[in-house]
């Protein structure tokens, strides 16, 4: 299947921002641009055109962060060493010594033995307990899995063995979709010994290195190992990785934005929205609540400075908590440097003001708002960071949305998953997030070889913790928060939005960039706003309101 590797540019971040300590977690935050965007004014309004113009990683491990621990895995014991490190006891598919540094073996994470009863010394002499208690003494599990249950045995016990029977198939047919949903129910129903079993069996069929469900099974399992292992405010102190070197995270979160056009779609769709409602405005004043690289923002003032008429007066206020500063290499002011010295090469006046903050933390008097200015402001892929009513009475989550409408904005652009794991459960959040990143690792894997280095530790570092961070992690811990589209316009419109339409000009060059891509990416028109996915799986959105 032909694909070409560039595609035109807007800007990324499926965010990632890397952790500085164990107990902070940061997501992805990277915006690129290499090509032009050029600007049209036109009867129909304004627009943009596009111009063309493995070594070693880390893996996610789960361990309490203190102390030693031991761990039940059979065939082999494990325990944690004071620093937290894995070591094993025996030989160990799943633990060999370079298991942590070598793309070929089988993704493997311990589990804490607080999980597991005290009693239990050999896991396959617990099974054939159970089996001998729901099929009787003389019958195997092993050879019977395919709907063997005995005459007279109730309704129960008929189900179980069914249920067994499944179990049993999906292992032997290495069916990771099938064991991973059936590991989670174990978790969800706190069967902890067939949840056991179940992790043992995945870590001898996932792989970093293998099909894209193989992948995303390694880290899926690493989310429901530290969902056993820990809960809470405990759960990031066990979730410890090696971080990259500020270069390599860049480096990482550049090659995630090229490989796919989901954050291109955002961020040139957007800006498309914000130059039609500011075509005929004299002063702009643009609020980015999570600036990052502040290179969403280049094209934008390059078609400014081709405006008919003469560029507006643009300031961008950028607000980005100092996490960010890891992935940038330094604080908001590299970012206002960088944006004042395009401004003045392509003669537009222009200001930066940095609040450095958590998009949560923003308060009327830290937006610096002026009379005479149109007002722009975007939320690209960070509202749903903010906790809701489901997790804080502040409820920040509308709150900014409130914020934000008592300024009377002409434009404000949205952009987000098209995923519903905010106050889902355990276990349909589990789906939700398997059936996810199911389509975005396929996505990815139609570019990048399977054992290339690069793509595993772009998958590592810029997707795999917010995968964990779904699944392993409640109440304020849990940051990845997503929503659907259809949830977001009820709180835009409770706000006292309405919507903004993204014009035909702009999905038609969204369209221009998605030929630059495999031609299993859709793209769908839908009350004004666009929806790009892969297949038959919406994953991101992008909407304008007023």
């Amino acid at each position: 299947m032909s694909q070409k590797r560039r595609a035109s540019s807007m800007s990324n971040e499926l965010y990632y921002r890397p952790i500085q300590e164990a107990e902070a977690y940061c997501l992805p935050q990277f915006r690129s641009l290499d090509q032009e965007l050029c600007y049209n004014d036109s009867s129909q309004g304004a627009y943009f055109s596009v111009k063309n113009s493995l070594q070693q990683y880390c893996t996610l491990e789960s361990s309490l962060a203190d102390g030693n621990y031991a761990i039940y895995n059979s065939p082999s014991t494990v325990s944690f060493s004071p620093n937290g490190s894995p070591m094993s006891q025996q030989d160990s598919h799943s633990y060999l010594p370079d298991q942590h540094h070598s793309p070929d073996n089988a993704y493997g994470s311990p589990i804490s033995g607080s999980c597991i009863t005290d009693e239990m010394t050999d896991l396959k002499y617990k099974l054939k307990e159970i089996e001998s208690v729901m099929l009787g003494p003389d019958l195997s599990l092993l050879n019977n899995y395919d709907g063997a249950i005995l005459s007279g045995s109730s309704n129960n016990i008929s189900h179980e063995s069914e249920s067994w029977g499944q179990i049993m198939e999906s292992i032997s047919k290495r069916d990771v979709k099938q064991v991973l949903i059936s590991c989670a129910k174990a978790v969800s129903d706190n069967d902890l010994l067939m949840a056991q079993w179940l992790m043992d069996e995945l870590r001898r069929i996932v792989s970093v290195s293998g099909e894209p469900i193989q992948r995303l099974g390694a880290y899926m399992l690493e989310g429901l190992v530290a969902k056993l292992a820990s809960s809470g405010s405990n759960i990031y102190k066990a979730l410890k990785c090696k971080e990259p070197a500020s270069s390599e995270m860049l480096s990482y979160m550049h090659i995630l934005y090229e490989l796919c056009p989901y954050f291109k779609f955002g961020y040139m769709s957007a800006n498309g929205a914000i130059a039609e409602a500011m075509k005929d405005e004299n002063r702009v004043h643009i609020i980015d609540f999570q600036i990052a690289q502040g290179s969403q923002w280049i094209t934008l003032i390059q078609a400014f400075a081709a405006r008919p008429g003469g560029p507006p007066h643009i300031r961008i206020t950028g607000i980005d908590d100092t996490m960010s500063a890891y992935a940038r290499g330094g604080g908001l002011e590299i970012v206002g440097r960088k944006l004042s010295k395009l401004a003045e090469t392509f003669k537009v006046p222009f200001e930066f003001h940095a609040a450095d903050m958590s998009g949560s933390e923003v308060q009327l008097e830290d937006l610096r708002i002026q009379p005479g200015e149109a007002l722009a402001v975007n939320f690209a892929f960070v509202l749903h960071h903010m906790a809701d009513e489901s997790v804080s009475t502040q409820n920040h989550r509308d709150r900014l949305l409130r914020l934000v409408k008592s300024l009377s904005p002409k434009c404000v652009t949205l952009v987000e998953q098209e995923s519903n794991t905010n106050t889902a459960a355990f276990f349909p959040r589990f789906l939700e997030t398997l059936n996810y990143y199911t389509a975005m690792f396929e996505s990815i894997d139609v570019t990048l070889p399977r054992g290339h280095k690069e793509r595993i530790n772009v998958e590592q570092h810029c997707l795999a913790r917010e995968v964990v961070n779904i699944i392993a992690c409640e109440a304020a811990e849990r940051v990845e928060r997503h929503e659907l589209l259809g949830k977001w316009k009820l709180r835009l419109k409770m706000a006292g939005f309405s919507p903004y339409p993204l014009s035909s000009l702009v999905n038609a060059t969204i369209k221009t960039l998605l030929e630059n891509y495999c031609n299993k990416y859709k793209l769908e028109e839908r009350d004004g706003a666009l929806y790009l996915g892969w297949m038959n799986r919406f994953l991101v959105t992008s909407s304008a309101w007023k």
